[in-house]
């Protein structure tokens, strides 16, 4: 029977004139096996607050997310330890291209302050922070730049994880313990947005494209780790006038400049798609501009999802001239909510289409709520649902099972429900 060592990890400023804030990590013992089993069932109920995230380097390993910023933290006793090696400020090989061809002139500039004359190879006048960005850690993940003759880029990710509540606090703290940080962490729902290193220095969010370092591929090469799920796109219902925040992280990437365009086409929906692309490195290695996490070369990874690439890297704004008043027309006919897929229905969702749905099942007879229709998706809205499953497949003879009848959306169902437009 299995072991484990259990510690909660905790983002705080040890010092208050310091603004980094860093992990604190709180050892409680051990435990077995049936007490691991206990928390992972927790964890996938349908309306657990806690979520669970595998650690990508240490088998059996685990750690799971918590909406009040907290990060537990599961480890075998008997795992191999994992080393998180400081990270090499040097380029691998000379500088490609520019003024700095001699290895030890490189060496002295990318082990430099980054203030004033001194900066690296690569780094440009642009702002190495954002401002209002939180900062976690050390704000040292990373160096110079291996190719920085090649022009800059942003690559976006999706943590496969909840967003809202505190879960920006939690992803950050899971993000340093396995030694995977970008340069930024941004959450869509509250637009929150955080640091852990410069802009101008390379991150770890990337995988290697063999021999070469691909977090290190251009001019500057920002990676950014929305909270959210690849097969539910965050921008979906996501207004960029209404999240100052979000409209800063692309002034900060045309300040380094990063084009709005997207040279390897836009994301994928689905990794089945991605399977079947090839992940060009004459398109990434030659191109500027913003690419999705499965467009890069040596990427096992497919998201960040069919994100709106009008809002991703959004377009410029230009003057336009006052518009002409429209004549009245007639009202346009009720609108109501395309269906989001399975997977927007699950626990810890919150949604105002979630209290819409709910109020639609009470109207059509099939509420089973006990205080009423609400954001949060539940247990509650996954009975309703099945009961609205149930009468509509008798009223259409389609003859579905009560296995079928599993309370979560499908299209079919959803579309002849009618659920007003939010």
């Amino acid at each position: 029977m299995t072991e484990y060592h259990v510690a909660v990890d905790t983002l705080a400023s040890p010092d208050p004139n310091t603004p980094e804030l860093q992990v604190e990590t709180v050892y409680l013992g051990t435990v077995g096996q049936s007490h691991v089993d206990e928390v992972r069932a927790i964890a996938a109920l349908d309306d657990s607050p806690q979520y669970v995230k595998e650690h990508p380097h240490i088998a059996g390993a685990f750690m799971v997310l918590r909406d009040d910023g907290h990060l537990d933290v599961y480890v075998p006793t008997d795992a191999t330890e994992y080393r998180v090696y400081e990270p090499d400020p040097l380029p691998k090989t000379k500088n490609q291209g520019g003024d700095l061809t001699e290895a030890e002139l490189v060496q002295k500039k990318a082990t430099s302050s980054y203030g004033g004359a001194d900066l690296p190879r690569g780094a440009t006048s642009a702002p190495a922070y954002i401002d209002g960005a939180k900062k976690f850690g050390g704000q040292s993940i990373g160096g110079a730049m291996d190719y920085p003759s090649n022009p800059p880029r942003v690559v976006w990710h999706t943590t496969e994880s909840p967003a809202g509540a505190s879960y920006f606090t939690s992803v950050a703290a899971y993000l340093i313990r396995v030694a995977s940080e970008p340069q930024v962490i941004y959450c869509p729902e509250t637009d929150l947005i955080g640091q852990f290193g410069p802009l101008n220095q390379s991150a770890r969010a990337l995988q290697n494209d063999g021999k070469r370092r691909t977090n290190r591929e251009g001019r500057a090469c920002i990676q950014v780790e929305v909270l959210g799920r690849a097969a539910s796109p965050w921008t979906d219902r996501f207004d960029p006038a209404k999240k100052p925040n979000f409209r800063k992280l692309l002034a900060a990437g045309r300040a380094h400049g990063v084009p709005d365009v997207w040279p390897a086409g836009k994301p994928k929906a689905t990794a089945a798609e991605v399977a079947k692309t090839t992940r060009n490195r004459t398109t990434w290695q030659s191109k500027g501009g913003h690419f999705s996490h499965g467009q890069v070369p040596g990427q096992s990874h497919w998201d960040p999802g069919a994100i709106n690439t009008d809002i991703v890297p959004g377009k410029p704004a230009v003057e336009t001239k006052p518009a002409t008043p429209a004549k009245p027309t007639k009202p346009a006919p009720p609108a109501y909510e395309p269906f989001p897929g399975a997977n927007f229905f699950h626990g810890g969702r919150y949604s105002p289409i979630v209290t819409a749905m709910g109020r639609r099942l009470v109207a059509m007879g099939c509420g089973k709520y006990s205080t009423g229709p609400g954001p949060n998706w539940t247990n509650a809205d996954k009975r309703s649902y099945a009961a609205w499953q149930k009468k509509y497949s008798k009223a259409n003879d389609l003859g579905w099972t009560d296995a079928e009848c599993d309370g979560i959306p499908g299209k079919k169902s959803w579309d002849a429900l009618r659920v007003p437009n939010v």
